[in-house]
């Protein structure tokens, strides 16, 4: 018996030198929700040296610190509102991405306790007493040799209004600041100054992803970017029935589609335009304004974009489709069609593409109808899933979607398919052809240049 209590003991006190020597992120339940925590704020440092043991920095004693490298990039990951305490499920993704992507010093900001509550307004109350403390800690980086300029926050939901508050005490001159949609309930009318704000760091990158529900909708930042418009996200459950997701995944998917950045799988480009009704309209996807660079992709690379955005307004507002899992890509397609009908026609068109082993993928089809009159170019954006490098042929289908009436011909008097994520691909045109309606037709298109265009 006493052998027993003695191995129990040295479990006990093995398990206990384990977590001081490697502190955790604070693990909370709903219990500690339901009645409430006390703030309190640890950061745990992680870098390539230190990647799977954290080191908890001293408060009032930053420079005690083993791995901080004040000489390399601080990136600091600051989470939002904690209703069941439980730790974010992308914490540890988070790390690792950051890590691998850059030699960096990784600071994940821990406020769980203070976080963690069911009453929503005593966690936004506790985001300046965060910011508070987070300078305070910044001051001794900066005292050892730190930059401003090298400083980024990644802040999710409640964590971007803490990062906009940091860097306010900071006069802006924080690197950057990156909002993963933001939190809109108790700041959507509040002024500049009481919520993340361009002007709160040099560069300010935001993704809005839930603007109707949990996220904020007007832009906050240097460029916005909204994903399928910045609500109902692909792949996200559309009913209540679905349980927590439902609250959820629109409001996440800014995370995870800044993940999904961090892995290099493919770029996630994106279309500066003043409304994504304009965007799906084609009438904001030629970016030559940014040449030589294209496009602004989204997420950790972004600000590889800044200075292209001086010739635009602040803000700038970016749009773009996603696909409705990691890596979350689109191959956009833009689609323009001149008609020779007398009469106007509206309906949709659906677009099929081949490669020259039979494979084929199927766009989406075009959310609103387009009008077509005769000689006038209308564009349509489509977009795949998968890209196809060689296109041996193209299917149409026109629909107007009614279901009794004469079915309708849309004669085409040209059509070019322009590949928008790489210009330089060779556009494809097709002559002189009929559409009927609810009818597929497929064809072998051929370079634009041949015929001059």
């Amino acid at each position: 018996m006493l052998k027993l209590c003695f191995f129990i003991c040295l479990i006990y006190w093995v398990k206990s030198e384990e977590e001081q020597k490697c502190p955790q992120f604070t693990h909370l339940n709903i219990g500690d929700a339901l009645s409430g925590t006390e703030l309190h704020v640890q950061l745990l440092l992680y870098t390539r040296e230190n990647h799977d043991c954290a080191e908890k920095l001293i408060e009032h004693n930053v420079a005690a610190s083993e791995y901080l490298n004040k000489t390399k990039k601080i990136v600091f990951v600051i989470h939002g509102f904690r209703p069941t305490g439980s730790a974010p499920v992308w914490l540890g993704n988070m790390k690792k991405l950051l890590l691998s992507s850059e030699d960096i010093n990784l600071i994940i900001v821990d406020w769980n306790r203070g976080a963690t509550t069911v009453n929503y307004i005593a966690a936004v109350k506790n985001c300046r007493k965060v910011a508070e403390i987070l300078k305070n800690y910044v001051d001794q980086m900066l005292v050892g040799g730190a930059s401003l300029d090298s400083m980024h926050m990644i802040g999710v939901s409640l964590g971007a209004h803490v990062a906009g508050f940091v860097g306010q005490k900071y006069n802006g001159k924080l690197g950057r600041i990156t909002g993963l949609d933001p939190a809109g309930p108790s700041f959507t009318r509040e002024p500049p100054e009481r919520r993340l704000d361009p002007t709160d760091a040099q560069f300010v990158d935001v993704i809005h992803s839930d603007i109707d529900v949990l996220g904020f909708k007007k832009p906050l930042g240097t460029i916005d970017f909204y994903p399928n418009g910045g609500m109902d996200q692909p792949g996200c459950p559309k009913t209540v029935f679905s349980g927590a997701q439902f609250f959820k995944c629109d409001h996440q998917r800014a995370v995870f589609l800044f993940l999904s950045s961090l892995k290099n799988k493919c770029d996630i480009i994106t279309y500066p335009c003043d409304s994504y009704l304009d965007y799906k309209r084609g009438k904001c996807v030629d970016c030559d304004a940014f040449q030589p660079m294209s496009c602004p992709v989204l997420g950790y690379h972004a600000d590889r974009w800044k200075k292209m955005l001086i010739p635009y307004s602040s803000p700038t507002k970016a749009y773009f489709d996603t696909s409705d899992k990691d890596p979350f890509c689109m191959h956009n397609y833009l689609l323009d069609i001149t008609t020779w009908n007398k009469s106007i026609r509206r309906g949709f068109i659906k677009v099929k593409i081949m490669d020259y082993a039979g494979n084929t993928v199927e766009s989406q089809m075009n959310s609103e109808a387009s009008t077509f009159q005769q000689y006038k170019r209308v564009k349509i954006l489509t977009g795949f899933h998968q890209d196809i490098e060689k296109i041996a042929k193209i299917s149409l289908t026109f629909s107007t979607k009614n279901l009794i009436g004469p079915k309708h011909k849309l004669r085409i008097l040209q059509m070019k398919l322009k590949y928008l994520n790489n210009p330089k691909r060779l556009q494809l045109c097709r002559y002189d052809f009929v559409l009927m309606e609810d009818t597929e037709l497929t064809f072998k298109p051929i370079p634009c240049s041949e015929r001059g265009t």
